[in-house]
């Protein structure tokens, strides 16, 4: 079975588990902060995914790593996971859960890339287009600086881009006065 498919079966567990006993906050802070530590440790994504260590000194480090900055049951499941042999999956999981979480909550994730940092007025407009495009009560914004934009913005919901950056109508512009009108007529 994917390694992918296998987080998505874990983290429904999860979050349902942490759903059924009320701890579904202290769980998603717990994701968080896992998701994180993997996204920025090369190393202990490495180890986890590695054949040859040990489950029991895997674990002995997730327990070192985050065993007083976790929930008791967000501890317990990655126990569950090293005694089951599927650490490697566990990079995986993070983000799902987080995925997961958010489709329970109603929270639309969206990116938004723009020239210079946004200001409180122009954050408020986004997480409004965001809502009004999406029909979500809840947004969950992330923000980008790319000076290369020059001005404008390029916003990211899902699957769906917003481009309306002043590099991009001036790639549009480049193409358009690239073209030969008399070509046609040859």
């Amino acid at each position: 079975m994917s390694e992918q498919r296998v987080a998505s079966r874990y983290a429904k567990s999860l979050l349902d588990l942490a759903e059924e006993q009320g701890n579904l906050a202290a769980v998603k802070a717990d994701m968080d902060l896992f998701r994180q530590t993997l996204d920025e440790s090369r190393d202990l994504r490495l180890l986890l995914r590695n054949p040859i260590v040990n489950h029991d000194k895997k674990l002995a480090i997730l327990k070192a790593v985050f065993g007083s900055k976790v929930s008791d049951l967000t501890m317990k499941f990655l126990s569950i996971i090293t005694q089951k042999n599927r650490e490697s999956a566990l990079e995986y999981i993070g983000p799902e859960f987080i995925h997961q979480y958010n489709v329970l909550k109603s929270v639309q994730v969206a990116e938004v890339t723009t020239a210079t940092p946004l200001t409180a007025e122009l954050r408020t407009r986004m997480n409004t287009l965001v809502q009004q495009q999406t029909g979500s009560q809840e947004v969950q914004l992330t923000e980008k600086v790319d000076p290369a934009l020059i001005g404008g913005f390029v916003l990211r919901v899902g699957d769906q881009l917003i481009d309306d950056s002043v590099r991009y109508r001036l790639q549009k512009l480049r193409t358009e006065f690239s073209k030969n009108p008399y070509q046609s007529q040859l």
